[in-house]
């Protein structure tokens, strides 16, 4: 069945979301198939999973979940969430199964390996009461590495050796195409390229090929916003009334945010691409303020600091309180004040109509008789404070060394940024995992012909980077690195 771009699109950024969230893990020893009730369940999620059949999916959905559940998004979309997953993963076997949460005795967690990457999968689902078979939640997620696993410790030789038989699997089944870089500290132990920069004149990608960041531009953006908090010509707490004007939203919507709202995806306000987005030529959209129209007609979701709900828009503003603030172009003043400073040389937002050298387009598989797409008529034409730019794995190693070495801002803002400000694994335009490897930080991009991560291991010194022209691969890459980081000998 063919699935609607723009409902794939949405299921995409928010596995890509999910990747950027962990929750700490016991597992249980007894890796048989449970029987009874979770049997079932769990033998219906895998079985759907694996047929990868969206007729199959819709029955499922109907059959299993309650009506909130299937309400909360079109069928298609519901399709296109079990499709992306079958689509990344190549299908799935069960390994183990426990209660989420002692405190939510309807929560459960499905352990599974995934075909294509050997990689830890995660599922949680709860069920509407005790008795019922029917869900009312379903989140696909990376897992921890389970305990038997984890035992297996490896040296920094080995993961290096083992790091490039990924990238070679991985490359060989044409299900990464890009670069990767693994470094402890400034010393850069692993870095490689694989694939196709453009498929249609077969020039391939090298070290210093730029790839598409999507949303990983927002850490640009937060630690601009907490360098002119540091230089006092703001507050966190600021409400943006103070900088946003009725141009952009009414005063009853900016009179209750704060930067700090917007910085911790806190604030109620949701995402620019809409419908009006979709329906209007990309061309119009290449400086903050040209996205004016698309963001005026917006609306509270949520009183703001009530939850977290992952925002393109909150990103979008900060960047037009930087311009505010700075009286300086947002580009320019990234330009002079993150990339300069960290030396990221190959780094911008480049405009995709202009002839930029060594920039990769990007591509998804397609039902069509060549098998794939670009995304040449889906992406923005300019990124900008919430996503879209390019960079290259380089720069990123040193975007991240500049972090970690205070170049960019203080210890102080570091700690801000690198620290849950709501019930999620998300700081200030970062997210945050806690596992066996240490506290990492970083963030992830994704979107149709995009998938880039960056790591930064705060307690080991390890930085990983890995950057596609294909939207899955980069992040399964860089769950497996980490995955093997933490099993590394102490």
């Amino acid at each position: 069945m063919k699935i609607n771009f723009k409902i794939l699109t949405i299921c995409i950024c928010f596995q890509m979301l999910c990747s950027a969230q962990s929750t700490k893990i016991d597992y249980v020893d007894d890796t048989k198939f449970p029987k009874g009730r979770l049997g079932t369940v769990t033998e219906n999620i895998i079985n759907t999973i694996n047929a990868n059949d969206g007729d199959k999916i819709k029955k499922f959905i109907e059959n299993s979940f309650n009506d909130e559940f299937q309400n909360f998004a079109p069928m298609e979309a519901h399709q296109g969430y079990f499709l992306n997953f079958y689509s990344q993963t190549g299908g799935v076997s069960f390994h183990s199964i426990r209660t989420y949460n002692p405190n939510d005795e309807q929560g459960i967690v499905l352990i599974l390996e995934d075909k294509n990457y050997n990689s830890w999968q995660k599922i949680r689902f709860s069920f509407v009461d005790e008795t019922s078979l029917l869900m009312n939640s379903f989140q696909f997620s990376p897992a921890e590495l389970p305990k038997d696993i984890l035992k297996n410790t490896i040296s920094s030789k080995e993961l290096i050796k083992e790091a490039k038989k990924i990238v070679d699997k991985l490359s060989e089944k044409n299900l990464f195409s890009g670069a990767i870089l693994i470094a402890k500290g400034n010393d850069i132990l692993y870095q490689d390229s694989r694939g196709e920069a453009s498929k249609r004149f077969h020039i391939k990608n090298n070290l210093e090929t730029k790839f598409n960041l999507g949303s990983m531009n927002k850490m640009f953006t937060s630690v601009a916003i907490l360098r002119l908090v540091e230089e006092k010509s703001m507050n966190l707490d600021d409400l943006i009334n103070k900088y946003i004007d009725e141009t952009w939203l009414p005063p009853d919507i900016t009179s209750k945010v704060t930067i700090s709202h917007l910085l911790s995806h806190t604030s109620g306000l949701g995402n620019y691409f809409n419908e009006k987005f979709w329906n209007s030529s990309r061309a119009l959209y290449r400086n903050v303020d040209d996205y004016k129209p698309l963001v005026i007609g917006s609306s509270l979701a949520f009183e703001p600091g009530e939850r977290f709900s992952y925002s393109n828009t909150g990103m979008l503003l900060l960047g037009a309180i930087i311009q505010e603030v700075t009286k300086q172009d947002y580009f320019e003043y990234i330009e002079n004040n993150i990339y300069q400073p960290a030396q990221m040389m190959n780094t911008d937002s480049y405009e995709m109509d202009q002839p930029v050298e060594n920039l990769a387009i990007g591509y998804s598989r397609a039902d069509t008789k060549l098998g794939w797409e670009n995304n040449l008529y889906k992406h923005v034409i300019k990124g900008g404070p919430a996503g879209g730019g390019f960079s290259t794995v380089g720069d990123l190693h040193k975007f991240a060394m500049a972090l970690v070495n205070e170049k960019l801002v203080s210890k102080k803002s570091l700690n801000l940024l690198w620290t849950s400000h709501s019930n999620q694994a998300y700081g200030y335009g970062f997210s945050i995992k806690n596992g066996a490897g240490g506290k990492v930080v970083g963030h992830s991009g994704g979107f149709p012909g995009i998938n880039s991560n960056l790591d930064i291991f705060l307690d080991s010194g390890y930085i990983v980077a890995v950057m596609s022209n294909y939207d899955q691969g980069a992040s399964e890459i860089a769950n497996k690195i980490s995955n093997l980081i933490a099993r590394l000998s102490k």
